[in-house]
């Protein structure tokens, strides 16, 4: 990454811009809006980490600005998702604030019950935010003035909104969306198909109905839901009338009346408006044709008077092994569900260091101890100051925020080393101690407390992630039929091996030990540079060590197995 490939820079310079020309001297704006339909996923995370990450930005220049995120939790119940009882059907149509949580839930309501997980992993994560419920805002008649406005300027919204119905029904589905993804695997497809979906507001009716336009819709004050029509309206006293399928109607006075809500594509730009915002990203199912961003673009400016944030559309998220996933069962994997696995910083990185635009994966399988291994080599760069200056800044972005540095592990070892520890010994407290002090005896580990969390991390990741099939087992006695079968040459490479364990017996003196064995064998000194033969050399001895000590012709770092064995068990199984 370049300095010209700061993204996060380039926007902060745009933002502080444009809010200099909006409204000088100003609080600086910057929003996210997510709907706890369902459970706030990793592409979700996209939503507030972009404007996070600029907001952070323009903070650490000095200057004052508010990270609103707008919680859409006065949104309709849109569906029962699998895995709850069918009878929540009954509450499709309400606000999901009105809907009970999920079975077995300890939070008042639906949309708490999935606020809760994303709140815990935002405070991990260090993202600071002005949380504002929509429930609240409508029902408390905050956006009043706004309701009756929309409603008195609804032929014009109407107008507006009748430039593009023609265009959405020219147009086959699924077609005009910016964004186009290559080939995705089965994990992506599943991960594409939520984040696709949204909360639903991209496709939300916009008010057309028999009796005219109208771009409020009320919840019905006996059953509780949506599912209403508005059959008339008075701009002189207020008086609005409506029907619902549930056979009740009435008529009430809008300037009292606080339970309803703008149409989804009136609602955002109203939004825009009242809060003044100036930053806000978007994904891609809110920019195709007629879509809410690009019409609240016009109904912002020709009816509210209002200004369109300038704010980039995201690209889609993508699940590395999220198949093999057993937390979630399927479904897409949340930020909690990432922290479980992963420190917060490395979370933030993956974010930090694409463009907006750009598609990403977040690792779940094997992939998971490249990243880290990427990770912690730039921190290494960073730290000896040879890293390129948008890396750097990528860097500092993920491991601090304007308020300061987020927590560390005070040791942090490689993730694979140690999640090869924990699947060795089972998650052992005293034999992982034992092994973590062997890694480099010069300076040795005392506690496992220097090593976390990344060690839970690890642990969680062996735990969840990988199939019982793949878990590492030390044999418990020598494979001695094969032992009797070996060659000279393969003894030979045993007897090599056993002979230096103890001269060795540390992470890196053991890696020149392994390596080193097939050398010696070919008559070459210990540093000697490898050749495609010795390379066949290394690998046919390495899946003979394997096999003799876990039954299978590939595992866990050599070195670590080894450490994790202990010397005395190795010498037995390796037939001394």
């Amino acid at each position: 990454m370049s300095a010209e490939a700061d993204w996060v820079s380039r926007f902060a310079d745009e933002v502080i811009a444009e809010a200099e020309r909006r409204a000088p001297g100003k609080t600086i704006v910057c929003a996210s809006g997510l709907s706890p339909s369902g459970p706030v996923h990793l592409g979700n995370l996209r939503e507030v980490m972009t404007p996070h990450l600029v907001a952070d930005e323009i903070r650490r220049r000095g200057h004052d600005v508010v990270h609103i995120l707008s919680w859409d939790d006065y949104d309709r119940f849109r569906k029962v998702p699998a895995g709850v009882d069918s009878s929540w059907s009954e509450h499709i149509g309400k606000p999901l604030t009105s809907v009970p949580a999920p079975p077995g839930s300890p939070y008042a309501n639906w949309a708490e019950h999935f606020k809760a997980p994303m709140v815990a992993a935002m405070a991990e994560m260090g993202i600071e935010v002005r949380a504002i419920s929509q429930t609240e805002q409508y029902t408390s008649g905050a956006y009043r003035e706004q309701i009756l406005f929309a409603m008195r300027e609804r032929a014009r919204i109407d107008a507006v909104l009748a430039r593009y119905r023609t265009k959405e029904k020219a147009a086959p589905a699924g077609q005009g969306k910016p964004g186009k993804q290559g080939p995705v695997d089965e994990a992506d497809a599943a991960a594409a198909a939520v984040a696709a979906e949204g909360s639903g507001a991209a496709g939300e009716d916009d008010g057309t109905a028999a009796a005219g336009y109208f771009p409020y819709k009320p919840y019905c004050s006996v059953c509780e839901r949506d599912m209403t029509t508005v059959t008339g309206y008075d701009d002189e006293t207020t008086e609005l009338s409506y029907t619902c399928v549930c056979g009740h109607s009435e008529t009430v006075r809008l300037s009292e009346h606080n339970r309803g809500k703008l149409v989804w594509k009136v609602d955002w730009p109203m939004r825009w408006a009242y809060e003044g915002v100036v930053f806000e990203p978007s994904g891609v199912d809110h920019h195709s044709s007629g879509s809410s961003w690009v019409v609240g673009g016009q109904i912002v400016r020709e009816v509210f008077g209002g200004e369109q944030p300038i704010g980039p559309m995201y690209a889609f998220v993508g699940i590395s092994g999220m198949a093999k996933m057993s937390s979630s069962k399927g479904a897409v994997p949340t930020a909690a569900d990432a922290l479980e696995i992963m420190e917060a910083p490395l979370l933030r990185w993956l974010y930090a260091r694409r463009k907006p635009n750009q598609s990403f994966k977040v690792a779940f399988d094997q992939e998971i101890q490249r990243m880290y291994d990427e990770w912690d080599t730039l921190g290494r760069k960073v730290a000896e100051g040879v890293a390129q200056p948008g890396d750097v800044a990528a860097y500092t972005r993920a491991s601090s925020t304007a308020a300061g540095p987020l927590p560390v592990t005070p040791r942090p070892l490689p993730y694979r080393t140690l999640a090869s520890i924990v699947d060795i010994t089972t998650g052992d407290p005293a034999q992982t101690l034992r092994i973590l002090r062997d890694l480099d005896p010069a300076d040795p580990i005392t506690s496992l407390d220097e090593a976390r969390p990344r060690l839970d991390r690890a642990a969680r990741w062996i735990t969840t992630q990988v199939p019982a099939e793949q878990r590492t087992r030390v044999r418990d006695e020598p494979d001695t039929e094969l032992l009797a079968s070996l060659g000279e040459r393969d003894r030979e490479s045993l007897r090599l091996l056993r002979d230096g364990l103890d001269e060795h017996w540390s992470l890196e003196g053991l890696t020149t030990l392994v390596y080193g064995v097939p050398k010696i064998q070919a008559g070459l000194s210990p540093d000697a540079k490898p050749t495609p033969e010795l390379k066949v050399a290394q690998r046919e001895f390495f899946a003979l060590l394997y096999t003799l000590l876990v039954g299978r012709d590939t595992g866990p770092r050599l070195p670590t197995l080894l450490l994790a064995a202990g010397a005395p068990r190795v010498r037995t199984l390796l037939g001394s």
